[in-house]
């Protein structure tokens, strides 16, 4: 009968949430654990919290990946919706399919390749290398995922509300921050959340491009790892995924407001 749900699909199911999620919730769990050993449970503890505030190798590598993840998501996410409204709005001009190219590249792009040329070119240009660097790295990984996801919007916005606004005598600028923006942006956002999440997680990039004093967050972990897994990398590891997760509901919570909000006003204009 259509509309089932067969035994497989269950098992297949739980197993693939297990696979997924089974590791993260581990790692958080022993992120209480008492003891040392990240593989033998001691007792229930938060002293490994207590133990990650003090530990200022982390913590300054926690502070130089928020800052180039706020900086350069910011950046991308201006830079990026400026080149979606381009490509959408504007069909044919010279150098487009080239643009369009270079938009499109870094999404295929192995890391490894995108890490080295950007390494080779900030030695071409003798530029030191440190926090600028890596930031300018993220900002040129990042913008074109926001480009894609703003433009994708942007490919079925109504551009019949664009036209009664210069109608009514509002200018191509006035437009633009009062009909187009506030339409999109919940594109934009999403661009912006998913280039801060890009630039939080990381590695092969940023570890190319960086410098003395610019050690980012992935690559301490990475390098503690390599001498074993520490109690405190589980609890910076938690602290993560508790933000991430923040915002995910956060955001998801928000948008749901908006759709009622959305919905509410359609009918009220339909009554009227």
């Amino acid at each position: 009968m259509t509309g089932r749900i067969s035994k497989f699909n269950v098992v297949s199911l739980v197993f693939g949430f297990a696979f997924l999620y089974l590791p993260i919730l581990t790692l958080v769990v022993y992120s209480f654990n008492a003891s040392k050993l990240v593989t033998v449970w001691a007792g229930f503890s938060t002293v490994w919290y207590r133990e990650l505030w003090h530990n200022r190798g982390l913590m300054e590598a926690a502070w130089v990946t928020l800052r180039v993840g706020l900086l350069s998501a910011s950046v991308a996410t201006l830079l990026g919706t400026m080149a979606a409204i381009a490509l959408s709005r504007y069909r044919r001009f010279f150098g487009r399919t080239l643009m369009t190219g270079m938009v499109y590249a870094p999404l295929v792009m192995p890391e490894v390749i995108t890490g080295l040329s950007l390494l080779l070119f900030f030695v071409a240009i003798d530029m030191d290398r440190g926090f600028w660097t890596v930031t300018l790295a993220h900002i040129s990984f990042t913008m074109c995922f926001v480009t894609v996801v703003v433009q994708s919007r942007l490919l079925t916005f109504d551009r019949s509300l664009e036209d009664a606004a210069m109608d009514l005598g509002a200018t191509p600028t006035v437009t633009l921050f009062q009909v187009t923006l506030p339409l999109i942006w919940p594109a934009v956002a999403a661009g912006w959340m998913l280039a801060f999440t890009l630039s939080l997680d990381d590695l092969v990039i940023a570890s190319f491009t960086t410098g003395p004093g610019a050690t980012t967050l992935p690559m301490k972990i990475y390098s503690q790892v390599r001498l074993g897994v520490t109690p405190e990398i589980n609890a910076v590891c938690t602290i993560l995924i508790a933000i991430v997760a923040t915002g995910v509901v956060v955001t998801t919570l928000l948008n749901k407001r908006r759709l009622v909000r959305q919905a509410r006003d359609e009918r009220l204009a339909a009554g009227a």
